[in-house]
């Protein structure tokens, strides 16, 4: 689950992939939305690592 971590790096590193005006969302360009959509997309992933973490056997004390 870990790996899933590194997909807003890659979606977001490659600079050259989302630097677009075309198409946009509510008047907003694509490179602003595509940046602003992985905040909710980040949260979600590090949600569902957290989630699938065992407890360790110190945090049951």
């Amino acid at each position: 689950m870990w790996i899933l971590l590194l997909l807003p790096f890659i979606g977001l590193l490659w600079v050259p992939f989302y630097n677009f005006v075309e198409p946009s969302l509510f008047g907003f360009p694509f490179f602003y939305w595509y940046q602003l959509a992985w905040v909710p997309i980040s949260s979600l992933l590090i949600w569902l690592v957290y989630r699938s973490r065992r407890p360790d056997a110190d945090e049951t004390r």
